[in-house]
């Protein structure tokens, strides 16, 4: 059983620290034809059971109101998509997820980054996720990051 939620958010006034991606990793647009591997880069991040099938995961992706592929930020190594931040417009990443074999190697943040500067430049100021309580190394992740817990 997963912990309750708790949501964070960074403080996007302050100076914002430029992404620095892994050697061999490039931040590429995201395109419909990345759906399928970021869907099986979440499910081996998330865990199978929690992640929807394909077919539902991208219908409901690619219909939501908030759903906007300037939004989405892939990360690719040399052998595909490594990682990515899925972001709605209203000022929350969705979903972020680092392929196993990519971890501690600072892509989270990076992608991160990458998500706060394009909300920065759309004015929004305000960003939140949300993550287990219990999900130790996100939140260190997070916290490293500067983010704070804020109320639901």
């Amino acid at each position: 059983m997963t912990a309750a939620p708790v949501r964070l958010r960074p403080n996007l006034s302050h100076p914002l620290a430029l992404p620095v991606f892994p050697d061999g990793v490039v931040l590429q647009p995201f395109s419909a034809s990345d759906a399928a591997p970021l869907h099986a880069v979440l499910q081996l991040s998330y865990g199978r059971s929690r992640v929807a099938s394909f077919a539902q995961w991208w219908s409901g992706l690619s219909s939501d109101t908030e759903y906007d592929p300037a939004l989405c930020f892939t990360a690719f190594g040399p052998n595909g998509l490594v990682g990515g931040a899925q972001c709605w417009s209203s000022g929350f990443v969705k979903d972020l997820a680092v392929h196993p074999d990519w971890r501690e190697r600072g892509l989270g943040a990076a992608l991160l980054l990458t998500a706060f500067h394009a909300f920065r430049q759309r004015g929004v100021l305000s960003v939140d996720l949300k993550t287990a309580a219990d999900n130790h190394t996100a939140l260190r992740l997070y916290q490293r990051m500067g983010m704070l817990r804020v109320a639901y």
